[in-house]
This record gives C-alpha cells, structure tokens and sequence, in this order.
C-alpha cells in the first residue's frame, strides 16, 4: 500500500505558519519567488515554499483564461453554460504552494502538491473569502463557481487544492484517512496566510472573512466552523460532503448502488425490488432520469477510492478495489460493510468526523436531487447534528428543489433541474445583511422551483424566502 509520509511535515508547517493574537501568519520571505507587478508593493505568503506574483488587468475567468492564470479543466462540468461571468476585475494574482512531500498535482509544472491561489482586487471591499476545491480537483476548480462572482464584489478570495488531488488522493498519508485530514489542515493554513497577505497588501486586515466550498469544499467549511471558527466571521456550506463515526457516510450508502442499480436498469421481475433498494439507501424517487451517468461516473470509483482512504485493508494489497465488481467478488466494493469493518476503520472516519458544534454563523444549500451525496443522508442529518449540539440558532438548512449535485447536469436537464449557483449566492448575501447590520437570515426551508421561472430567471436569481 503506497502511503507517502506527511505526518511529519504537517507538524512542522505548523510552526512555520503560527497563529498569533491576530489570527494572522508571520510573514517570511517565500524560499522562492517571481515578481511581476512592476510599481507594487511587494507581498509575501507565509510559509509559502514558492510564490509567482502577477498583477491583472482581468481577474475572472474571462481574463485569466486568456493569461494562462487558471486552469479551465480544474472547473470543467461544475457550473452550466449560462452562468453569467461578471465583467473584468483587475488586481493583483498570488500563485504558489506549501512545503509538501506529495506531488499529485501537475497545475502549472510545478508537480508539487498543497499548491494555492490568492487574487486581491483593486476595488477592495475589505472581505476575504476562503474555499477548499469539490471532489479531489487542483487550486482553480472554484474559479467559475465562486472566484468570478465574490471578486465582482470587491472580496479578495483564496483557495487550495487540499494538499492532495485526483484519484490516487489516498496515496497520501502514513495512516487511513490522513488524506483527509490534510485538506482541513490546508485550508486553515491558507486562511492564516490570506489573512497576513490581505493586511501586507491593503495595509489593514480583512474585516471579514468567510468560509465556502460545494461539495468536498463545503465539508471544509463545516470543519473549519467547528474547530477553527476563530478564523471565520460565518460561512455558506454548498452540499458538503459529511463524515460522521455514527452517521451516515457515503461508504455506508454507495455500496448498495452497485448491486441495485444494474437489477433496476435490466428492468427484469427484481427491478421493482431494486428500485426499493436504491430509494431506501437514499436515492429519492423522482430522481431516476440521473441514475445511469451517475452509475458510469460517480458512484463505483466515489466508492472505491474513498473506501480505500478510510478503509485500505479491504480489499488487501489491492488499491481502490475492483471497479464495476459484481457482489459476491472476493474483496468487492458492492459487499463494503461500513458498520462491521474494524474498530480502526471507525477511527479513521472520527479523526476527520464532524460533530455539528459549529461556533459561528453556517448556511447550508443542498439539492433534493442531488444523487452523489443524497440530502437525506447528508444535509438534513448535518442539520439534525447542529440542532442536538444547541447550534441551531448559528445554521440555516437550504433544501433546494430540483437542485442536483453539478450543476452541469442542468444543461441536459433543463426541464426537470435548476441549478444552486444562484441558490449559494443568495445564501451569500443573506449572511453578508447579517453579519454586516444584523439582518435576519431566512429560515431553514424546503425552497420550490418557481414553476413559471424562465432558464434565465433560475440561472441568476433563487429567492430563500
């Protein structure tokens, strides 16, 4: 089993990066670093082992498309076609990365894991936004989602890539589930980081600072409100994914897509049963239309690489299990027992757990039909989660109807789907009235598709309340 040792150097990242009475790093020098803003002051990132600083006449995806600044393969099928790209914002671009031994990501050439972004715009609105990336992509994977609308705000914004990315992410770590734990230790080291750099090169901390990601990034949040909300003025969580000891997790429910799903797309006399399957383990009815890409794309390797993180002695000196097995296989995934799997397995999935003890201000935004994360096994058990730990009164739970888990999904459907784009921008902006006069954040509702909505309306407004 290739586990690459990080224990280590995570330790020692964190005296290279120390949290100081205001929550900000000690700036030393970068131990490398190219300086391509001519008349700027310059800035250094703390910690960072290398910086290239750019400044922009665009910093959008419009413009840093055409400068090679982004990635639009990091970003690629997470957003629809039609989601409105703000006009150009110009400023200044921090690209580097963090002392690490990996070396899973290729952005840039640079082969080197632990790789960021940080873009400061020159109309600062004196915010700073932070975002871990969604599934296992690189540094640039939240440019169309998040980065081109906060900057149109005036927020400088910063994001990672984790310290790990693609499929092999669980190659990374000395133990199960360090992979894991790294990507909250990443982002809490880049909001340290952000937080000195926004004071070097404004010349006064960020007045606020939130927290959001979708997906895996939207995990990060919740686990930075809970465990760092030092940090953090408030956060808006879009679909996190949710690892719980005593909930439900996705290796507990994907095992059943396996040998369900197939039995219901044969349509043959156990179809019906099959269907009842899918359904129980969460799959809600209504959703089926999605069933089939997400049988070829998400559900058999979601399972295996993360089974493989938490759990890599399943499947012995194999890694990441038989893809497409058919239950009964020696070693295969659709027979993965989460609940009777060793007390370290458990353990594995408590040290990067979360528990619901958020301290400061969270807005979750969920799908009713997402299918990779189903809401009934992740938002609505967080929500439950930060009601019996007597944080309620911080959380708001979004359920939006119709919303899947990528967005993309909406330009095939666009009959039967709306997208959450507009819906965590909404989210946004009710925690922004809230935490800047004290407005009233809507409450936690189930949110209708407006039935007479033009594709235009949905892809740029969502009303919460």
């Amino acid at each position: 089993m290739r586990r690459k040792a990080t224990t280590a150097v995570l330790s020692s990242l964190l005296v290279a990066v120390p949290l100081v009475g205001s929550n900000m790093a000690v700036a030393e020098p970068a131990r490398s670093q190219t300086w391509n803003c001519p008349g700027k002051h310059p800035v250094i990132v703390p910690g960072a082992h290398h910086q290239v600083v750019t400044c922009l006449d665009d910093l959008t995806t419009t413009g840093t498309v055409r400068t090679g600044h982004t990635d639009p393969d990091d970003w690629a099928g997470l957003t629809q076609e039609a989601l409105p790209v703000p006009d150009a914002v110009p400023g200044m671009q921090i690209d580097g990365y963090f002392p690490d031994d990996s070396a899973t990501n290729t952005n840039r050439g640079w082969n080197h894991d632990s790789q960021f972004v940080m873009r400061l715009p020159e109309d600062w609105n004196g915010g700073l936004v932070v975002s871990g990336t969604p599934g296992n992509r690189e540094q640039y994977a939240n440019d169309r989602a998040i980065s081109d609308w906060v900057l149109s705000k005036g927020y400088a914004f910063a994001a990672t890539d984790k310290g790990n990315t693609g499929a092999e992410f669980y190659t990374d770590g000395d133990r199960p589930g360090d992979a894991i734990a790294e990507w909250n230790f990443r982002v809490t080291q880049l909001t340290v980081a952000a937080k000195a750099v926004v004071a070097q090169h404004y010349h006064r901390a960020p007045e606020t600072t939130l927290a959001t990601g979708l997906s895996n990034g939207g995990y990060l949040v919740r686990w930075q409100l809970e465990n760092h909300p030092e940090l953090y003025d408030g956060g808006v969580d879009w679909e996190g994914s949710l690892w719980s000891e005593e909930s439900p997790n996705l290796v507990e429910y994907l095992p059943e897509v396996p040998s369900a799903y197939p039995r219901y797309a044969e349509g043959g006399e156990d179809a019906d049963a099959a269907h009842a399957a899918m359904v129980a383990a969460g799959f809600p009815e209504g959703s089926e239309f999605l069933w089939q890409s997400h049988y070829e794309i998400y559900w058999d390797l979601t399972q295996r690489i993360y089974r493989e993180e938490i759990d890599p002695e399943f499947a012995g000196d194999l890694e990441a299990g038989h893809p497409y097995c058919e239950p009964g296989t020696p070693a295969c995934d659709a027979d993965y027992d989460y609940r009777n799997r060793p007390a370290e397995v458990h353990e594995a999935v408590e040290r990067i757990g979360l528990t619901g003890k958020i301290g400061k201000p969270l807005l979750t935004v969920h799908g009713t039909l997402d299918v990779l994360l189903p809401i009934s096994e992740d938002s609505d058990v967080y929500a439950e989660m930060v009601r019996e730990q007597g944080r309620g009164d911080l959380h708001r739970h979004y359920r939006i109807e119709d919303g899947t888990h990528t967005d993309s999904f909406v330009d095939q459907h666009p009959e039967k789907l709306r997208g959450l784009a507009p819906c965590h921008r909404s989210a946004f902006e009710a925690l922004e009235a809230h935490l800047a006069d004290g407005a009233p954040l809507p409450e936690s509702a189930t949110i209708p598709r407006p039935a007479d909505a033009t594709p235009e309306e949905l892809v740029t407004t969502c009303a919460l309340n």
